[in-house]
């Protein structure tokens, strides 16, 4: 083992797979989306990490026109939020025949309790950083009518905790609740009994595996050892998924949190410009940032900022982000530790 010193003035974080771990939801809901349009999940899956959702679902949906694409990133990331959600909340669901459910209610509190308060978690998403945040035509947004109306997400819960209640699952019930019938199968379909037994078996898949996000180790000694104002997050989600993810695990978003639907983003990682916005906003060149990041989208990105790279090994196997340009490379960001020297800089010493 050897170690290596080194100064910066302030730290550019990723945040999924760099300070949260929420792979397993994430990939369950590509793989939803990959069986939706015929495709092979681990395709999508490949194809897909470390990048914007908008970005990935303009290339595997390519029909969706530029007022629908802002919508589907949303629902995208409420799936998501969904399945990292779904155990806690209806695992103890066990199937007991068609169309019905046998369960005890958790003792926690009633599930309609439990599904209104982590439905809240999503809901009340903070403001970012000023002239940072407004939507474009091709970013995740909310409407009017958007608002009028309970989210997709927010409505599956609440019919899954009703089941669970009343220890029925009745499939008619279910589907006719559900306004967005859409976001489950495309409404083309003319058959409307596969379409309810699809939601039925992709609900239940998800209560059945925990998926709950997670934090990575070492990241909260990290972020309270740097000072306030001297770090930022430049993450490939949007708000939805980023402050859902942050907020699932305690981590209070800094107030420069750049993420996937900043309308002044002119292109996501592996381009430069999330973590060059982020440098912006915390007043200082990208040249003088420590950059954290673990998928190899994401480390080009900061290599092209003009940064000083951290990859973390939470995410790939070392031998995947080798060749991605990292001037380090950590097991993770325990490995690393920061404090602020006499002149005010970064001390970053690292065990190699």
């Amino acid at each position: 083992m050897s170690t290596q010193i080194f100064y910066a003035d302030t730290v550019l974080f990723d945040m999924d797979g760099t300070l949260t771990d929420s792979i397993a939801a994430v990939e369950a809901a590509w793989s939803k989306v990959a069986k939706d349009i015929g495709q092979e999940p681990d395709y999508v899956i490949a194809a897909t990490h470390g990048r914007r959702a908008v970005d990935n679902l303009s290339q595997f949906k390519p029909h969706l026109k530029d007022h629908e694409i802002g919508r589907e990133v949303e629902r995208f990331e409420e799936s998501i939020l969904y399945f990292a959600d779904a155990h806690d909340l209806h695992g103890h669901l066990v199937p007991a025949g068609r169309g019905t459910i046998e369960s005890p209610i958790s003792a926690s509190g009633s599930p309609l309790e439990a599904a209104s308060s982590v439905a809240s978690s999503t809901a009340d998403t903070p403001d970012l950083t000023p002239d940072t945040s407004a939507p474009d035509s091709r970013t995740s947004s909310f409407t009017a009518s958007d608002v009028r109306r309970a989210s997709f997400g927010s409505r599956l819960r609440n019919m899954l905790s009703l089941a669970a209640h009343l220890r029925v699952y009745d499939e008619e019930d279910l589907a006719e609740a559900i306004e967005d019938e859409e976001a489950v199968l495309d409404t083309s379909e003319p058959n409307q009994k596969a379409r309810k037994h699809v939601l039925d078996a992709w609900q239940l898949e998800a209560a059945s595996v925990d998926r709950s996000v997670r934090i990575l180790p070492g990241v909260r000694k990290m972020i309270d050892s740097i000072p306030a104002g001297r770090y930022a997050i430049a993450t490939s989600g949007a708000k939805t998924y980023a402050y859902g993810c942050m907020k699932r695990v305690g981590i209070k978003p800094p107030p420069v949190t750049i993420t996937a639907d900043n309308n002044r983003l002119k292109a996501g990682k592996p381009a430069p410009d999330p973590f060059l916005l982020a440098a912006e906003c915390l007043g200082y060149d990208a040249s003088r940032c420590v950059v954290f990041e673990d998928s190899p989208s994401g480390i080009r990105a900061g290599v092209a900022s003009g940064a000083t790279v951290i990859a973390v090994c939470t995410s790939h196997e070392r031998s995947k982000i080798e060749g991605c340009g990292a001037h380090y490379i950590v097991d993770n960001m325990e490995k690393v530790k920061c404090e602020e020297d006499e002149d005010g800089r970064l001390k970053f010493n690292l065990e190699l």
